[in-house]
């Protein structure tokens, strides 16, 4: 059994990594396996004892512009006052004595790499069991199991982190030079399934935290799951004209989403997915209200939504009350096993953080707020989270009673750290409000877009159906000369600014 106490390390395979970034300085290369070395992720870290002393000398030294050999690291070293400390002049001569060739550099440094990998998984590692044993000062298992995946989880991530500038300028020239490509209908992110709402944001967003806030009963769950089901079939939901038919195909691009549902049972949410998408009044359904007819009218839809949502890819947690910590361990697993691309969060003030449940509501929502967005950052998917509204709205003298950004209830750190805000209502829930009487009308309000144009979208909800789809923008007379006359003069203006 190997002895737990001692670290693994190879000092031979440290030397000769040293010896060979002296040796190789002072040939035709120059700084090839110093250079191999900071683009592998090799840190004063990675060597153990004092041979972390001796690299990090030699990476100040190439910092500075400064040559690197034996003679001018010993100088370097006594300079500051290092080189007792590594063992003097003949150590570091003899790691260059040592090297014959640096043909087998990069197989040495794999050799240290992968024993800095294990005295790294060993620090993690002991640090959770403390923390296991440790009962009084971590009460929660979960925490502790969150924390542990989070640790182990970054030691993979490690030196993938930051993408080199050249790298990422390339990578935005090319989908920008996509977008001009295209025809119009390219997204940056996925579908919401609502063309209009596409178009002003793009698609839904790598990293992004997306908030779908409202009162109870506005519609705010439907809408999410509208847009999952989407995302999942590769589907549009269409116009409302198209109630009674299948959704126009979007691609059949299929995107697996994960549905954290904190207040209602899997059950009560596939029952009202197959509903909506087979077009069946549920208010009906429940109360034995539908009749025959119905029923032999229906049942063919009923067959359709049945089959398309059984081969949808969904997975939905119903676990009630969830920890952040533990939201965001079950979220890395689904990850992992099934390719995740959306998570929805149903909802946020159903969350739970234990570690701050003491210090107030206020604070304990804004630590499940920032674990959310870190979340959609480490998972580089989008995150669509649902809030509740205050009554704020609802208490100023707005005929319309719009929802603000400030609205958002228990903290404004939702409203900091989410980079999309929509503000749902339904106008027709409004006795004061113009469009009293438009009972299908809703409005999603693009409050914050950080990386958008924000605004209002008009869209249907056929309440019956619990089902949000595109409403046709009205064309007046001449519009489309005026904007076919706006596109000609806008084109000879970009000719002129090139000629």
């Amino acid at each position: 059994m190997n002895d737990m106490k001692t670290p693994p390390s190879n000092i031979e395979a440290e030397r000769a990594v040293l010896g060979s970034i002296m040796l190789n300085a002072q040939s035709r290369d120059g700084d090839r396996i110093l250079d191999i070395c900071r683009s592998g992720g090799i840190t004063p870290e990675t060597f153990f004892d004092r041979n972390k002393i001796v690299y990090s000398t030699i990476l100040e030294m190439g910092r500075d512009t400064k040559p690197i050999d034996a003679l001018t690291l010993m100088e370097e070293m006594r300079v500051k006052g290092r080189m007792e400390t590594v063992g003097g002049a003949g150590y570091l001569q003899s790691l260059v004595d040592q090297v014959q060739t640096t043909a087998n550099a990069e197989y040495y440094l794999s050799i240290i790499r992968d024993k800095h990998l294990r005295r790294t998984m060993i620090e993690k590692a002991t640090k959770v069991l403390e923390q296991c044993y440790d009962e009084g000062g971590n009460p929660n298992p979960q925490t502790v199991l969150g924390e542990a995946e989070t640790a182990f989880l970054s030691i993979q991530a490690h030196g993938d982190r930051t993408m080199p500038w050249a790298d990422a300028v390339t990578s935005s020239f090319s989908r920008i030079d996509k977008m001009f490509s295209s025809d119009g209908s390219t997204l940056e992110g996925l579908s919401t399934g609502l063309r209009h709402l596409d178009e002003k944001l793009q698609g839904l967003k790598d990293s992004e935290m997306i908030v779908i806030a409202a009162r109870p009963s506005v519609g705010k769950t439907s809408l999410a799951m509208n847009i999952a089901e989407s995302a999942a079939l590769g589907e549009m939901l269409g116009m409302k004209s198209d109630a009674r038919h299948p959704p126009t195909p979007d691609g059949g691009v299929r995107h697996p989403v994960l549905i954290f549902s904190l207040e209602m049972p899997v059950e009560s949410l596939s029952k009202r997915m197959v509903a909506g998408r087979a077009r069946i009044n549920m208010w009906r359904l429940n109360r034995n209200l539908c009749t025959k007819n119905d029923k032999e009218e229906l049942t063919g839809n009923l067959f359709q939504a049945v089959a398309d949502l059984k081969s949808a890819p969904i997975y939905v947690d119903d676990a009630a009350g969830l920890d952040v910590m533990d939201l965001r361990a079950r979220a890395r697993r689904m990850k992992k096993a099934h390719g995740i691309e959306l998570i929805v969060i149903d909802y946020l003030q159903l969350c739970q953080c234990k570690e701050f449940a003491r210090q107030g509501r206020q604070i304990e929502v804004s630590q499940i707020s920032q674990q959310i967005k870190a979340m959609a950052k480490e998972l580089k998917i989008p995150v669509i989270v649902l809030s509740q509204l205050s009554r704020a709205n609802e208490q100023r003298n707005d005929k319309e009673e719009k929802p603000k950004l400030s609205d958002l209830r228990d903290s404004g750190a939702i409203e900091q750290d989410a980079d999309v805000v929509f503000l749902l209502r339904r106008p027709s829930r409004t006795s004061t409000s113009k469009d009293k009487d438009d009972h299908e009308l809703a409005i999603i309000d693009v409050a914050k877009n950080r990386n958008g144009e924000t605004g209002e979208v008009n869209v249907d909800f056929v309440r019956e159906y619990t089902r949000f789809f595109d409403r046709p923008i009205p064309v007046k007379e001449g519009s489309q000369e005026e904007a076919d006359s706006q596109y000609e003069h806008g084109q000879h203006v970009v000719q002129d600014a090139f000629s």
